[in-house]
């Protein structure tokens, strides 16, 4: 019986695995074939195109090329990290996680985890509630990359970038969407939020994100106490460091209003021109299979 058990169990694994490899695989030709107002595929493209064409209309740093140094690795970062990361297994992975964590709760009698019911809320509040919850957490994610050496190691491909543009913002190792996700799942799972589609939420952050990494001069005025912006992200990045931010400042992805909150906050004086990356930037090969592989080898 027990070995009944277990080899149904693992069945239902394989075919987690299975329908994820080709659900994902549907998806992706459904995203390239099917425009529509929820594609995510061509509104990146969109998105991207957008931003893009505001650096070459109104660069910050107007003697930085157009096609920057890492344009190209950062273009196909954004392919990776997007798209044919979850083709080659992320998706799968993810999807047996899940099914694991629920297999988990099952042993306790546990259907789900959820401690906070927010679906007769109006749309709109929810998607309020996840957006400033999800952002916390990455806030503190981000921290964690900065703070922890193993983390930072996988980090360290981000802060590779030498000249700030739209694109740099998806040049991040593929770990780091585990780190991010993985962190991320139990407190969202504690909510019990009804919406299936939080798309107008997502393509936001995207843009948002675009923009931080952008060759524009722009702080958004006091709207920059509470979203991150070019002029402030542009000091995450820079390679000296304050004293008193020896493991870097500015750690808001889409809100910055964390690193007011927390001093963590750091725009000194116009940093249109400082030296971007971080000290030993020289070991970390530029391509991206050096990049992917750099992280998990040993360091003398």
């Amino acid at each position: 019986m027990l070995f009944y058990d277990q080899s149904r169990v693992m069945k239902d694994y394989l075919q987690i695995i299975k329908n994820s490899f080709t659900g994902y695989w549907d998806y992706l030709i459904s995203e390239i074939t099917t425009p529509s107002w929820t594609n995510y595929l061509y509104w990146l493209l969109g998105l991207s195109l957008l931003v893009f064409l505001i650096e070459i209309i109104i660069p910050w740093r107007k003697k930085q090329n157009v096609i920057r140094k890492g344009f190209w690795l950062d273009i196909f970062y954004i392919l990776f990290n997007f798209f044919l990361f979850s083709l080659v297994g992320y998706n799968a992975i993810s999807n047996v996680g899940v099914q694991l964590f629920n297999d988990f709760l099952g042993l306790f009698g546990i259907e789900n985890i959820v401690a906070f019911q927010v679906q007769s809320f109006p749309v709109w509040a929810q998607l309020a509630i996840m957006f400033v919850i999800a952002d916390f957490i990455q806030w503190n994610v981000h921290r964690m990359l900065h703070r922890v050496p193993w983390l930072w190691k996988f980090h360290q491909v981000h802060h590779s970038v030498k000249e700030m543009g739209f694109a740099a913002q998806f040049r991040f190792h593929f770990m780091e969407t585990i780190v991010y996700k993985s962190i991320q799942y139990i407190p969202l799972a504690m909510i019990g939020f009804g919406i299936e589609q939080f798309f107008v939420v997502h393509m936001f952050t995207v843009f948002v994100g675009h923009l931080n990494h952008a060759n524009v001069n722009w702080n958004y005025g006091k709207l920059g106490y509470f979203f991150n912006n070019p002029n402030m992200h542009i000091w995450h990045h820079a390679k000296e460091l304050p004293p008193n931010h020896p493991y870097g400042m500015n750690y808001g992805l889409t809100l910055s209003i964390w690193d007011y909150l927390f001093g963590t906050a750091y725009v000194p004086h116009d940093g249109r021109d400082i030296e971007i990356g971080f000290h030993g930037e020289e070991n970390l090969p530029n391509d991206f299979g050096g990049q992917a592989i750099y992280p998990f080898k040993s360091q003398k």
